[in-house]
């Protein structure tokens, strides 16, 4: 496993993370307990040793398999969590640093931690970022030992640049991938002079980038890639990145002429996300150990060739970029 500073936490982290929204139940399969342990201590065993989850990931499940993995283990491992998608209506006055206060410490009980290593906003609408009192709720919270730093999750750049003017904001979560390519012009730039970290999620464009599917692959009724692609239950960016699906499906097959063989797209797309010296991690989600140490192998790869490079560009400025680049 190869490291990485997390900007200026102090933590170190693994270059190829865990998100852990599917152990959350939440992708079109049931997810036991018992199954949850059990990928979250093959990612252990692998030295990931940072694990992104959020509240809303099963209600809470995903924030408890995480908290028995930190109590079981002997190793030190980070937590990063995410508050303020439980707002019912989701929007930019329902943010109030009082029910902020008791997402997190629910999830200190979810976790059953005494101090939660990273607390992000969750990607909350954009007039948020103008709210300081918020952003100053977390100092509290920190004076008072429950959390260590502060980050944010961010579906725009703007959203992320205007997260940069606070500086108590350690982290920037963002989508960052092959159909996805817009950050590393001015965000990446702009966290790496302030010494923001940079977490990396969606790195597969929820799979797209995996090659496996086609035009008749079915996904289940509850598997946000079968309900969300036009955005009707959140932002359709975290979908596939926002690509149309059958736009996705053809660039892919470029893509693959690019990186021939089996599994062979996938450890690349990891790979050039790891390219970016301003990602701090990225973190892929898996479902099954299989798919988890295909990821982590990605990670051992050699750096991806001026060619190679040049070409995943191509793909995205003669396909993706008229489509997507300006809207996130």
């Amino acid at each position: 496993m190869h490291f990485r500073p997390l900007g200026q936490t102090g933590f170190s982290v693994s270059e190829i993370s865990l998100g852990t929204w599917q152990v959350g139940g939440k992708w079109g399969e049931p997810f036991s307990a018992a199954a949850a342990d059990a990928l979250l201590d093959a990612a252990a065993d692998a030295g990931v040793n940072f694990i992104d989850t959020a509240d809303v990931y099963g209600e809470g499940a995903s924030e408890a398999a995480v908290g028995r993995l930190v109590r079981r283990r002997p190793e030190r491992i980070f937590v990063a969590t995410k508050c303020g998608r439980r707002l019912r209506p989701h929007t930019a006055d329902a943010y109030q640093p009082a029910a902020l206060r008791r997402f997190v410490e629910d999830s200190l009980r979810n976790t059953g931690l005494d101090t939660l290593d990273l607390v992000q906003l969750h990607c909350p609408p954009t007039e948020v970022f103008y709210r300081p009192e918020v952003f100053e709720l977390f100092e509290a919270l920190r004076a008072e030992g429950k959390i260590r730093h502060l980050g944010v999750s961010v579906e725009k750049v703007e959203e992320g640049l205007k997260a940069l003017e606070f500086p108590n904001v350690a982290t920037l979560q963002v989508i960052f991938n092959m159909f996805r390519q817009r950050p590393a012009e001015l965000l990446f730039r702009e966290a790496q002079r302030r010494g923001v970290g940079l977490i990396v999620r969606v790195p597969l464009a929820s799979g797209l980038l995996t090659g496996k599917f086609g035009p008749q692959t079915a996904f289940a009724p509850d598997d946000h890639r079968a309900f969300n692609r036009d955005g009707a239950a959140f932002d359709k960016g975290e979908t596939f990145a926002g690509v149309d699906y059958a736009t996705g499906l053809a660039a892919v097959e470029e893509l693959k002429a690019v990186f021939p063989g089996p599994g062979a797209l996938a450890a690349a797309a990891l790979r050039w996300v790891l390219m970016f010296d301003a990602v701090s991690c990225v973190i892929p989600g898996a479902s099954r150990p299989e798919q988890l140490a295909g990821n982590l192998r990605a990670a051992d790869l050699p750096p991806l060739t001026e060619e190679e490079m040049a070409a995943v560009r191509g793909v995205y400025e003669r396909r993706i970029r008229p489509l997507v680049h300006q809207l996130w």
